[in-house]
């Protein structure tokens, strides 16, 4: 509990940050974590994790092919490509990428694979605008947060499966964060036992702007429902696009041979959205008391 919450207490902290500085102050506090290599591993069943120490990047393996979920800033991918590679598989064989979410720190990397791989994007209904015209919602001027755009094979929405192999994947509307944000379902096998897996897209309020001109209509709304969705999910691991979400490093440490699994943690999710549901109420205070000074 300790751990989870400061992470909760990092994200808010994020969030008051991105507040107080400029876009680029922000990034250039981010980045050096956002960037620096973290070795590759075994998550749980076929979920391996392949991403920064600060941006959580997936591979999935079925016998079929990879699936990839979601990619970091541009400027690892190469060391996302790598990292593939260090486990033993080939990017060639990446036949479908998924994302979470339309921010530019989890889809850097699209358009590169998608061309190097022709593999098909699947994303979000409410985020293909985002994703093919490479912006940010509400700020699609700001070039310190946009992306290379990138076409969406697929658009996906509630209950919507993606199967390749013998895996196949349940997307869940979860907006707020984004529009389109998409949690994404599965299960994975961890010695005898199926295990519930949900990669969780987003609830923090980053630098979404609730009230006055709303980074979206309807922001607030799809923030609380949100909340409510994903609190009532029984789920057993909890993933994230960011590894402070569920705690990565420090379970990754604790991983041995013949020990639980440590990412398998019922309950989790629950928890976790509890702070984010708090946090956003201050964030929605906060932002509608400045709008009256």
């Amino acid at each position: 509990m300790k751990k989870l919450a400061t992470g909760l207490c990092a994200i808010a902290l994020l969030a008051t940050a991105v507040q107080a500085q400029t876009v680029k102050d922000f990034l250039a506090a981010v980045m050096p974590k956002w960037t620096a290599p973290f070795e590759p591993f075994r998550l749980i069943g076929n979920i391996y994790y392949v991403g920064t120490d600060g941006i959580a990047v997936y591979v999935i393996k079925t016998s079929d092919g990879l699936i990839l979920m979601d990619t970091a800033v541009p400027q690892v991918t190469g060391m996302i490509k790598d990292n593939i590679a260090k486990l033993g598989f080939k990017v060639a064989d990446i036949k479908y990428i998924l994302n979470s979410h339309a921010h530019f720190d989890h889809t850097g990397g699209f358009a590169e694979l998608k061309k190097e791989t022709g593999a098909q994007l699947i994303a979000g209904e409410r985020d293909k605008p985002l994703l093919e015209g490479g912006y940010y919602p509400g700020d699609e001027k700001d070039t310190d947060i946009s992306f290379t755009p990138v076409k969406v094979d697929r658009a996906v929405k509630e209950g919507d499966k993606v199967t390749l192999g013998d895996t196949t994947l349940i997307a869940h509307d979860t907006p707020g964060h984004t529009p389109g944000c998409t949690s994404w379902e599965m299960t994975a096998k961890e010695g005898d036992k199926d295990r519930d897996v949900l990669f969780f897209c987003s609830g923090t309020v980053a630098l979404n702007r609730l009230v006055g001109e709303p980074t979206y209509p309807g922001i607030v709304d799809d923030y609380r429902a949100t909340f409510a969705k994903a609190k009532a999910m029984k789920i057993d691991v909890l993933l994230g696009p960011h590894p402070e979400v569920y705690g990565m490093q420090a379970k990754r440490a604790q991983m041995k041979d013949g020990a639980p699994n440590p990412f398998v943690k019922p309950g989790e999710l629950a928890t976790y959205v509890s702070g984010l549901e708090q946090d956003f109420d201050k964030q929605l205070a906060k932002q509608t008391a400045a709008m009256t000074k």
